[in-house]
C-alpha cells in the first residue's frame, strides 16, 4: 500500500511566472547563484544588499540588478530593515523557499521514496511505496511516474524545477545511463534519465543513491562539509565521498563502490561475481543474525577508507544500520579506534555518527541534485555584518 507522509497538505502558490519544470534565466546565472546561496544561508534573518556585495565581490549596482530579478521572479522578498551604524536603515532580503520546488526520488531495490522539497531543502511532502527494481524498466517507470504525479498533486501542483533520481549503481551520471547493477544485470545500458524525464515531464538528474545522500549531507553542514564518507548499508552496501567540501564521483561515476572491496579472498560469493567483498560479508552476517560481526566487517571497510583518504569523519545510514544503530556505531567506532592506534594515536579515532535524515537521507539528497547547483559553491552558515 502506498503511504503519503506529507507534513504539508497545501503549498502556497508561487508568485512570478515560472511554471512546472521551468528554469528561470535568473537561476542559470552564476552571479545570481552566489546571491541565492547567501540568501539561503542567511535564513529568515535575511541579508542586506551591502552584505551581499561584500561576500560575493560584486558591485552594489550588480547586486541591486540581481536582487531585482530575483524579487520579480518571486525568489526573494524583503524581510524588514536593519539598523545601520550610519545613515538610513538597510533593507534586508530573504529567500522565498516556496517559490520553487524540486522532486527527490530514491529507487531502492524494494521501495520507492519520493519527496517534494522547497528551495531551502525542506521536505513538504513525502511518499513511499513498494518497488521491484529487478522487475525491469516498464514496471519501475510506471511506479515512479505514478508516485511523482501523486506527490505533486497532493500539494496542489506547485512549480517544480526538476527531479533528482537516486538509484543503485554503477551508473554514468553524465550520460544518465545505468551499468551492470549488482543483482539486476538487465538494467545494463538502460538510459534511465531520459526515460524518467519523459515519464515525469521534468528535467531529471540521475546519480547513485550514495552520491545523492552525500551531496545532501554536505549541503546540511553549517560549518563547511570538510571530508567525510557516507556508508549506506541496506539491501546493498555503498559509499558516498565528500572530499575537500565537494562530492567526489570520479571521472566515470565509479567512486564509492565501497561494498566491493575484497577483504577475504575465499569468502562468500558476492553478487558482483567475486568472493569476500565487504558487502557479501556484511549481508551474510546480517542474514545469520550476527550483527556484531556485520558491524565489525563494516568497521574494517571504514578503517580501510580512512587509511586511504584521511577523511574527517564517517557517517552511517541505510535501513540495516537504522534498525540497529547502537550496535553498528559501536562496532565501526571500535575498528576506527584500532586503526588509529596502529598509527600511534591515543584518541578514539576518526569520529563516526548516524547520518541526519534517517530513512529519508537518500531521497532528500536526490532533491539536492536539482537544488544544489542553483546556489553556487557550498558556504558555511552566513554571519551578518550588520551593514
Amino acid at each position: 500500500m502506498t503511504s503519503n507522509e506529507s507534513d504539508a497538505r497545501t503549498v502556497p502558490p508561487a508568485s512570478g511566472t515560472g511554471g512546472p519544470g521551468s528554469n528561470l534565466s535568473a537561476l542559470r546565472d552564476h552571479n545570481a547563484a552566489l546571491v541565492l546561496g547567501l540568501l539561503r544561508a542567511a535564513g529568515e534573518a535575511g541579508v542586506s544588499r551591502l552584505e551581499l556585495a561584500a561576500h560575493t565581490g560584486l558591485t552594489p549596482q550588480a547586486v541591486s540588478k540581481i536582487t531585482a530579478r530575483l524579487r520579480a521572479g518571486g525568489l526573494a522578498a524583503e524581510a524588514g530593515r536593519r539598523a545601520s551604524t550610519g545613515g538610513k536603515p538597510r533593507t534586508v532580503l530573504r529567500l522565498v523557499p516556496g517559490a520553487r520546488y524540486a522532486v527527490g526520488v530514491h529507487l531502492d531495490r524494494d521501495e520507492i521514496t519520493t519527496v517534494l522539497a522547497d528551495l531551502a531543502g525542506r521536505a513538504v511532502a513525502v511518499r513511499r511505496a513498494p518497488l521491484a527494481f529487478t522487475a525491469g524498466a516498464d514496471e519501475v517507470l510506471a511506479t515512479a511516474g505514478r508516485e511523482v504525479a501523486a506527490l505533486r498533486a497532493a500539494v496542489g501542483g506547485p512549480p517544480v524545477l526538476g527531479a533528482g533520481v537516486a538509484c543503485p549503481g554503477p551508473l554514468d551520471h553524465t550520460a544518465g545511463v545505468l551499468h551492470r547493477v549488482t543483482g539486476a544485470p538487465a538494467w545494463d545500458g538502460f538510459p534511465l534519465r531520459a526515460a524518467l524525464a519523459g515519464r515525469f515531464g521534468l528535467p531529471v538528474v540521475l546519480d547513485k543513491d550514495t552520491n545523492a545522500a552525500a551531496l545532501g549531507l554536505a549541503q546540511g553542514c553549517g560549518d563547511g562539509a570538510g571530508s567525510f564518507a557516507y556508508l549506506h548499508l541496506g539491501t546493498g552496501l555503498g559509499a558516498g565521498l565528500v572530499l575537500g567540501g565537494g562530492l567526489y564521483r570520479g571521472p566515470r561515476t565509479g567512486a564509492g563502490e565501497f561494498g566491493h572491496q575484497v577483504v577475504e579472498r575465499h569468502g562468500p560469493r558476492c553478487g558482483c561475481g567475486r568472493r569476500g567483498c565487504v558487502e557479501a560479508l556484511c549481508l551474510a552476517a546480517v542474514a545469520r543474525g550476527d550483527l556484531a560481526d556485520a558491524a565489525r566487517v563494516l568497521g574494517v571497510g571504514a578503517a580501510n577508507l580512512v587509511e586511504l583518504l584521511d577523511i574527517d569523519r564517517v557517517l552511517l545510514g541505510g535501513r540495516t544500520v537504522l534498525a540497529h544503530p547502537d550496535g553498528f556505531l559501536r562496532g565501526v567506532a571500535a575498528e576506527l579506534a584500532a586503526q588509529a592506534r596502529t598509527r600511534g594515536g591515543s584518541g578514539p579515532g576518526v569520529p563516526v555518527a548516524l547520518a541526519p535524515g534517517g530513512a529519508r537521507t537518500v531521497a532528500d539528497g536526490a532533491a539536492q541534485l536539482v537544488l544544489a547547483p542553483l546556489f553556487g559553491p557550498h558556504r558555511p552558515a552566513f554571519a551578518a555584518q550588520g551593514a
